[in-house]
């Protein structure tokens, strides 16, 4: 909004201001209600959920603080710093940034989240509700397919940062105290780049190199595994550079559809797949089901200790 009333505007946002705006009152309405609902659930579901009320409060004191600043690190880096509030609050800006380049009046994208997110409220309850009843072994080390790692890494870090304490993990008390190094490395890095691009300044890709990006990326792993980062990066260079500088033309009408068409390719296929394999318990044998392609993957037991599914280190 106040960039609405600066002089100087860029075209898009000139563009957009011939449209109404979104009251505040609104975007505060739906705050209010959601955070009363959510202290009501806290409180009457208390045995379940194990939240008192002060701890929406404080995670929605967190949310206000770090929006802005974790905003502008997205906006440079593509990476989140932070979880749940934060994530939620920077996707509903991305939604609305994408909207305002595409000059889509900003009432219609406001009620287009609104709308969207309780039509997503149910069919992810009732997605989840269906997928617990009709799978067995969901979730648990027994299935085949339906292991569930987004949860076990979300699960895991909330013993290791909650219940365990880090310094048994990563401080003088745990096995991982070397990993804290890497902080070091993560400050040194970009300012190798800097260097590199001073001492070569005919090196243009020198400066085309985001160290943030490359180490913020490997965030993603675990669940992600290097199937899914070797996918990436080929389609990446394929896309961002092969046709980028063989065929412009090609790549600006086609790029954006073609990130969309993959999401939504990979969204259907999920669901196709169980619904003509998994369902009918069909497996398929072949190098990409063996995501990790490592015998030890999953074998995490300490040294000293043998398992029948794990190699033996002579």
């Amino acid at each position: 909004m106040s960039s609405f009333k600066e002089k100087k505007m860029d075209i898009h946002t000139r563009l957009m201001s011939r449209y109404n705006q979104v009251p505040e009152w609104w975007f505060w309405s739906i705050m209010v209600i959601n955070i009363g609902l959510t202290i009501f659930a806290c409180e009457y579901y208390n045995d379940q959920l194990q939240l008192p009320w002060w701890g929406v409060v404080l995670a929605c004191v967190i949310a206000f603080v770090f929006t802005l600043p974790i905003g502008i690190i997205t906006a440079i880096t593509n990476q989140v710093y932070g979880y749940i509030s934060m994530t939620q609050a920077i996707t509903f800006l991305q939604d609305f940034k994408l909207g305002h380049y595409m000059k889509i009046p900003p009432r219609t994208m406001f009620m287009a989240q609104v709308v969207g997110t309780l039509i997503a409220g149910f069919v992810y309850l009732g997605t989840a509700w269906w997928l617990m009843e009709t799978i067995p072994d969901i979730c648990d080390k027994a299935s085949d397919v339906w292991t569930c790692p987004g949860d076990h890494v979300f699960y895991d870090a909330s013993v290791i940062w909650g219940l365990i304490g880090p310094r048994k993990i990563f401080g003088n008390q745990g096995t991982y105290g070397a990993v804290n190094w890497f902080f070091l490395v993560g400050a040194i890095a970009p300012l190798l780049v800097w260097l590199a691009a001073r001492a070569f300044p005919n090196q243009h890709w020198i400066r085309l190199i985001n160290m943030p990006i490359l180490i913020g990326a490997c965030g993603s792993m675990p669940p992600a595994t290097a199937v899914n980062y070797t996918t990436w990066i080929i389609v990446g260079f394929l896309s961002g550079y092969v046709v980028y500088n063989y065929r412009p033309d090609l790549w600006q009408r086609h790029n954006y559809v073609l990130s969309g068409a993959l999401d939504a390719g990979l969204a259907f296929m999920g669901v196709l797949l169980y619904m003509c394999l998994e369902s009918e318990n069909i497996e398929i044998d072949w190098w990409g089901n063996n995501l990790d392609g490592c015998p030890y993957a999953s074998c995490p037991q300490p040294r000293g200790m043998l398992s029948e599914a794990c190699p033996i280190i002579s």
